[in-house]
């Protein structure tokens, strides 16, 4: 595993940067705002915001740049996400494309794919879905049925998927497909295509939350162009699943988008109030919170060995597996905790009594409920853990 030689003076050097850079651009319109729930309500000033900070390639720090990242190490990355979070702004470069299948066009994509969609992944401009289960594939993946016929120069794509988070707002999805029906994981390939054009239909599903971001997606005659399959034909199941790695690791080190990325600490200190000593009143929270942010720490710190492992070329590993299931805990167990802390602030639905951040911090802690579910449920990330790390019998 690489260590990063970073210089204190350096970083310091680096955060005053970044730190002017945001009290040039930032909208105060948009100060502890919070992330937008989806990106066809943005308003003027999130639009603006976005398009300022998508050149910079800081929301998406570690990509190489020539395909629109900054070339930065984790530590440098870090500190940009501490100062969005001091500055009470946000990283408005997200979604699928950063989370998932941008990493993996980085890693199996050919350079005309990488050169097509990456950078523009990179600067938000164009957003992805997951097609990936299914109503009769979901913890049994491989299972899936959703053809894709070659027809010479492109794949003709016939077939359902479900839970497509975002997809009624989604420009293209990055999907598996059954090109082969006598084989199970060996009969899947991995293809990009076009949302938006005839032969697909979109309902989205609604959930307790209030928001409907799982979508059911109806496939007919769905054209896939060949310079669209990434990696080989009837190779996907290998991508599918080093990018549910990227999957993992991205929903384990998400702890801190919560409440507009503000610090738990910071959000406890307004909301209870310190002692004569600078600490928190309640003893208690503090304690579990002070726990909390060790978790967070332990997953930030085995992320970093998983991705340095994968760039070793060691392969889709399992202990993503782990990361999974932890980091979620983590941020459940955050989400809980901030709750907490505002007291009755914390339990608005809606109404003129409670700010945005207050309102959007109830309904992430509501869709955190889902986590222990997308990406792999705990249930399946549980069996990985027992049979290929500890490898107990089946």
């Amino acid at each position: 595993m690489r260590i990063e030689d970073v210089r204190e003076d350096d970083l310091a050097a680096f955060r005053a940067e970044v730190r002017d850079w945001l009290a040039a651009h930032f909208p105060p319109a948009l100060k502890d705002r919070g992330v937008p729930a989806d990106d066809d309500t943005l308003d003027a000033d999130q639009l603006a915001w976005r398009a300022a900070f998508g050149p910079t390639g800081w929301g998406v720090p570690t990509w190489p740049s020539a395909y629109g990242g900054a070339d930065l190490g984790r530590t440098h990355a870090r500190a940009i996400k501490a100062e969005l979070a001091r500055a009470g702004a946000y990283n408005p470069i997200g979604g699928m494309g950063v989370m998932m299948v941008g990493p993996t066009l980085l890693e199996f994509g050919t350079e005309l794919q990488k050169l097509r969609h990456v950078p523009a992944i990179a600067r938000g401009e164009v957003r992805w879905c997951q097609g990936f289960s299914e109503p009769g594939a979901g913890s049994d993946l491989a299972s899936l049925q959703t053809r894709a016929e070659d027809r010479g120069d492109h794949f003709l794509i016939n077939g359902q998927k479900i839970w497509t988070s975002y997809a009624d707002y989604a420009d293209w999805c990055f999907c598996l497909v059954r090109t082969d029906t006598s084989r199970k994981q060996g009969g899947i390939s991995f293809v990009l295509f076009d949302m938006r054009q005839p032969g697909v239909e979109v309902r989205p599903i609604a959930l307790i939350s209030g928001d409907s971001p799982f979508c059911e997606t109806f496939l007919t005659d769905v054209r896939a162009e060949k310079e669209d399959l990434v990696g080989s034909l009837n190779g996907g199941w290998g991508i599918a699943k080093r990018l549910l790695q990227h999957e993992r690791s991205a929903i384990s080190d998400s702890g801190d988008a919560m409440a507009g990325g503000v610090s738990l600490i910071e959000i406890a200190r307004e909301a209870v109030g310190l002692d004569d000593n600078g600490r928190l009143t309640d003893p208690d929270l503090r304690a579990r919170i002070i726990r909390n942010e060790m978790e967070q720490r332990l997953v930030d710190l085995t992320i970093a060995r998983v991705t340095a492992e994968a760039r070793a070329g060691q392969g889709a590993g399992t202990a993503t597996s782990i990361l999974k299931n932890a980091g979620v805990r983590a941020y459940q167990a955050r989400a809980e905790l901030i709750l907490e802390a505002k007291g009755l602030q914390g339990l608005g639905w809606d109404g003129e009594g409670f700010s945005e951040q207050e309102l959007s911090t109830v309904r992430e802690w509501l869709h955190g409920k889902a986590w222990s579910i997308f990406g792999g449920s705990d249930e399946v990330q549980n069996n990985i853990i027992a049979k290929q790390i500890l490898g107990l019998p089946s």
